[in-house]
Parts: structure tokens; sequence; C-alpha cells
């Protein structure tokens, strides 16, 4: 049975009000929020993060069903109290909130799609467009909370080791045998104050995105360029890949990520990368065909981490949408001058929208026909139990 606390209550809906009222991310206020008190153990920090993070989810269907005003974060509380079936105490901030009035408000429009599944009127529109009856399937695995995935760094050890070591610190894991390098917490935990994290023994990095550094198909020795790096992730699963042999080339137009990547990268281990900003077409024009492999992690929609990141719902619109299908294609066009003839590039979106990927691989392979051939792609769908992502491995022919 849940109790609540009003420090840690309180702690929900000051989260809440910092993501809804300011705009902030999700994940940065959880983690600001949980550095404030020192005092609160690990199953108060789970209430806090867990709770914030399904209101947030669920913003939609918990506001329509107890006619919420917007700002209103007690009455969502509430709401998600009886629809999760908890009890609701007699206190002043739930006052004028009918658990009855609420279940049947609930099943009266349960049946609308948008309003079950929380999702804006025009995404929801959006999604059965381009994915038809996929959509609802997708949609609701969306809405599903998000595995903690870690990546073990074959630069300092293998996946039975760390999953030993892991179990030493009190931290259990599972395999996937469709994911080699990848442990599954059975619980949520706080994995960034183990020694094995300290040591760079492991990366959390989801299943699905753990598929596209090893979908580039390289090895060690070769020049590679990943060129829409951010923080990391990817370039370093392509570090220990490559077994720190040959040289990586991480760009980004912003240079605090490059920084958090060269910190990553010394506890992890790896010494063959290379940081760079791209400034302007010279910081691309002086690395054209150079490169054996190009990663092209693009910036997207993000449709296919909603599970993680359930607040993006709420902060894209189709605006952004129009804007990042034509930076994705600026990016295909303009990248790739930096790729060998004979050498391959892999672009990729954590979207699931057709139009952020088959349809970009097409019309750029349209307009450069028989400069590019297509080797292979993969979908990976939020329905198969991991994030959504998307890969497209192209061969430079001329």
């Amino acid at each position: 049975m849940l109790k609540l606390h009003r420090s840690t209550t309180q702690a929900v809906i000051t989260s809440l009000d910092m993501i809804f009222n300011e705009g902030r991310y999700a994940d940065k206020v959880i983690e600001k929020t949980l550095k404030q008190n020192s005092k609160w153990g690990a199953r108060d920090r789970r209430f806090i993060a867990e709770t914030t993070y399904d209101i947030v989810r669920w913003y939609r269907t918990l506001r329509t069903t107890t006619k919420a005003e917007e700002g209103d974060h007690w009455k969502l509380l509430a709401g998600w109290l009886i629809l999760s079936d908890y009890h609701m105490p007699p206190w002043e901030e739930f006052k004028g909130v009918n658990p009855k009035d609420v279940l049947q408000s609930y099943q009266k429009l349960k049946g609308i799609r948008k309003i079950k599944e929380s999702i804006p009127d025009w995404l929801d529109e959006l999604g059965e467009q381009e994915l038809g009856n996929r959509w609802s399937t997708e949609l609701t695995a969306l809405n599903e909370e998000a595995p903690v995935v870690l990546r073990a760094n074959t630069l300092k050890t293998n996946l039975r080791e760390l999953q030993e070591k892991l179990y030493d610190e009190n931290v259990e894991t599972s395999l996937d045998e469709n994911f080699p390098d990848a442990l599954i917490l059975k619980q949520r935990q706080n994995v960034f104050t183990t020694p094995s994290f300290k040591e760079g023994l492991f990366e959390v990095q989801d299943a699905g995105s753990q598929r596209i550094a090893p979908f580039l198909h390289i090895e060690p020795g070769m020049r590679v360029i990943d060129a829409c790096a951010g923080a990391g992730g990817k370039t370093l699963h392509l570090a220990a890949l490559m077994k720190n042999k040959g040289r990586i080339v991480a760009m980004d137009v912003e240079q605090w990520k490059l920084d958090e990547l060269q910190k990553r990268a010394r506890r992890a281990g790896v010494s063959n990368l290379e940081t760079r900003i791209i400034e302007n077409s010279k910081s691309l024009k002086r690395l054209e065909n150079s490169a054996d492999r190009v990663l092209l992690d693009v910036p997207c929609s993000g449709l296919g981490v909603l599970k993680r990141n359930p607040d993006a719902k709420w902060k894209l619109s189709p605006e952004f949408i129009t804007n990042v299908l034509k930076l994705q294609e600026n990016i295909l066009a303009d990248y790739g001058t930096m790729l060998k003839v004979g050498g391959e590039m892999v672009y990729s979106t954590c979207s699931i929208l057709p139009s952020e990927n088959q349809q970009q691989v097409e019309k750029f392979l349209k307009a450069n026909a028989g400069k590019y051939t297509l080797q292979e792609e993969e979908h990976h769908w939020p329905s198969e139990g991991f994030d959504g992502f998307y890969m497209a491995r192209l061969k430079k022919e001329s």
C-alpha cells in the first residue's frame, strides 16, 4: 500500500511545476530534485522519480478525467492516485476531487485513443497518417516504462565479468541474446554511484541504441567520423568495437557536448578519439573524402524514445517536425562528402516516422543517383521491448 509523505509529495508537485510551467526537461528536473534532500532513501527517490514521470506520461488522460485547470498539479496527482487504485488521503490539496467522478469519466473517455494514450491531437493524427494501423500498437508500447539497459565496455571487461561484479555491488541484471553487450537491470536503481561505473566498465545505453555502432560494420584501424556525436554514447561504443585502434573523429555543433564526451572517454579508457566542433561548412570541407565510415545519428523528433522521455510529446510541435525534416535532409546531403569512395555511411534516428527514416534515405538516393547504394536498413520498434530506432547503411560508389 502506498503511503504519501508531505516532503516527497511536494517534491513531485515542484517537479511538475518546473516541467510544465517552466518548460524544463524532465530528466534534468528529477536529477536536480533528488539532489536537494540527502535524507531521502531509495524508496523515496524512486517514488519521486516514477510518480513524476508517470504523471507527465499520462498528463492528458489525468487532466481530462479530473477536469484540472492548467497548472493544477495537485489535481493531476489526485487523478493518478485514483486511476492507479491507490488511497487518496483527505488532504486539503485534494479537496473537490471525487474518485467516483474520475473513474466514471475515465470509463467514458477511454475509447478515445488520444485520451487513453495521452497524446496531443496533432501528433495522434500524424502518427496514424504515417504508420496506419501500426500506430496504435507502437503508441501503447511508448507509454510503457523503459527498462534500464547497460552496455558492457569491452575495452575494460566482458559481459559475464561485469554481470558478476555488479551482482557483488547489489545490482542484479539479466541478459538478452539479441544484444551481445547488454545487461538489463532487474530493478530500477542508481547505478552511477557503483564502483563499476566509476571504473568505466559500462555505460547506460538502451538496447536499440546499441545496434547502431555494429551496424556500421567497422573494423579496428579504420578512420571513422561520428558526425552528430552529441555527448557520445555511440562514439564510445565505436571505440570499443575498434579496440582503440584506428581513429574516431567525433563532431558536433555544440562544444559542451564534446567536452562531456571527452570526460566520458577518459573514464572508459578510450584513446583513439579526436573531437571537433562544427563551426561552418569549412569544418566539413577539411575532412572531405577522408573517412572509411561515417555515422549520421541525426537530430530527430525522438518519437521512438518516448518511453524514457515522455515530456517530449508535450514539447514537440508540427513546426519542429517540419524543421527537423529539413535539417536531416541537409545533413545527409552535406556530411556525406566526408566519406571516401567505397566507404559506408549509416543514417540513423530514434524516430519511428517514415518521413524521418526511409523516406529521407529514398530522397537522398534519388538526388544522388549512381553515387550511393543502399546496403541494408533496420527498424527497431518500441513494441519489441526497447526504444524505437531506424538505421540505413549506404555505400559511396563514386
